[in-house]
């Protein structure tokens, strides 16, 4: 008999612990979440985006006349200077490049069969001029013996004052047009060689060597080379560039931030600037400019930019290894506080019109609407609605919802 009550109680034992077990299988649990705290703290807000650095004042040497610029870039002992980026020049001192004249364009067969023909009648035309000329002399020769023969009839009263001054006036006027005709031989003997210098191959004419016949581009600037623009040897333009020369201590960074960003932003707000491959560097608004401008973003986007100037505030010491045209980034404050009540943006969600969070209490989220102040990407000021200390939960998922049982995560 007490063998039989031995295995009822075993069975009813049994039976009680899978129920027990299957009660707290089935039972809830509550859902695990990540906690942040509502503290008071310092708060800034900013805006971020791209920058670069830029000399403040670069001069770009251009060429003063249309010629041959010869190589600026080479091995020492060529002819023309030698200067690459980095290289410091001293200003109206140092030589930016040397210009040759340039060569004669080429001439087509029918160009050259014409100026050969222009040639032959500028030879023909001086033949001209030269036997104008021997007449001339002749004329003048034969003008002044008359003159000779009406002296002598002169002082024995045997020739009439008006032939007396004819034959002085003709001695005159042929002299003049001997003078004129030697003038037109020497006229079309210098159109000849015009012509003819026309005709030479330029292919056939030798460079010069002597590199003071050239036009030596001197620096306007003290500084340092930043850029080349026109490295190798070419035929340019009055006004090419050649070389871009600046002082690359004289830094500013140059921001192109979207419109609605500027607006916030106030001449002498402070800049952080980093992502430049250095420490954080102090920096400060100095220009914010009136208009903007539009620009194509990476995805294709059209968008209102504007340019904001920003100078340093830290000694060169600091940013002396930067240079011209290097990336940055930079954060501009454009509004700060030391005693600001914050919470995660992270714990923000939308419920209908207004802001509102998941407030932890006694092991429940309670759903609670919120007023926010500033923000930024990673935090909110909140304005009313929650006290400091305050544990809310962070990237709610959609198993939290109001008066859900949570637990918070174990940190790893």
């Amino acid at each position: 008999m007490s063998n039989i009550w031995i295995k009822r109680a075993a069975w009813s034992g049994a039976i009680g612990v899978g129920l027990a077990g299957l009660v707290w299988f089935a039972w809830p649990r509550p859902t695990l979440v990540d906690v942040a705290t509502v503290a008071r703290g310092p708060m800034e807000v900013t805006v971020d985006d791209d920058g670069k650095t830029n000399v403040r004042h670069v001069y770009t040497v251009s060429a003063p006349v249309a010629g041959k610029v010869l190589r600026i870039s080479h091995p020492t002992g060529e002819q023309g200077p030698s200067l690459h980026v980095g290289d410091e020049v001293v200003a109206n001192q140092t030589v930016i490049a040397l210009m040759q004249p340039a060569l004669p364009s080429f001439i087509d067969v029918r160009s050259h069969d014409q100026l050969a023909a222009e040639v032959l009648a500028a030879d023909a035309a001086i033949q001209q001029q030269e036997a104008e000329v021997k007449r001339l002399e002749a004329a003048l020769d034969f003008s002044r013996t008359e003159f000779q023969r009406a002296e002598t009839l002169s002082r024995t009263q045997s020739i009439s004052v008006q032939a007396f001054d004819k034959a002085k006036f003709d001695v005159a006027t042929n002299d003049a047009s001997l003078a004129s005709a030697r003038a037109q031989v020497e006229v079309r003997r210098a159109l000849r060689a015009s012509l003819a210098a026309r005709l030479i191959d330029p292919a056939g004419v030798p460079p010069s060597a002597e590199p003071t016949c050239c036009v030596r581009v001197l620096a306007p600037a003290s500084g340092r080379v930043l850029k080349i623009v026109q490295d190798s040897e070419a035929t340019v333009l009055p006004g090419a560039p050649l070389v871009e020369i600046g002082n690359p201590l004289d830094l500013e960074i140059v921001a192109d931030l979207l419109s609605t960003d500027a607006v916030q932003i106030k001449v002498g707000a402070l800049v952080r600037i980093d992502g430049w491959g250095g420490s954080t560097i102090k920096g400060k608004v100095v220009r914010v400019d009136p208009a903007g401008f539009l620009k194509v973003s990476a995805l294709g986007i059209e968008e209102q930019r504007v340019r904001v100037t920003i100078d340093f505030v830290d000694p060169p010491e600091a940013w002396s290894r930067l240079g011209h045209d290097y990336r940055v980034i930079v954060h501009i404050v454009t509004w700060s506080g030391d005693d600001a009540l914050t919470v995660p943006v992270s714990a923000l969600f939308r419920k209908g019109d207004d802001w509102a969070v998941f407030v932890i209490e006694n092991g429940r989220a309670q759903t609670t609407i919120v007023k926010i102040g500033h923000r930024n990407n990673r935090i909110a000021e909140g304005v009313a609605g929650l006290p400091a200390g305050t544990q809310v939960v962070v990237h709610p998922s959609d198993r939290v919802s109001d008066r859900t049982r949570v637990a918070q995560r174990p940190t790893q």
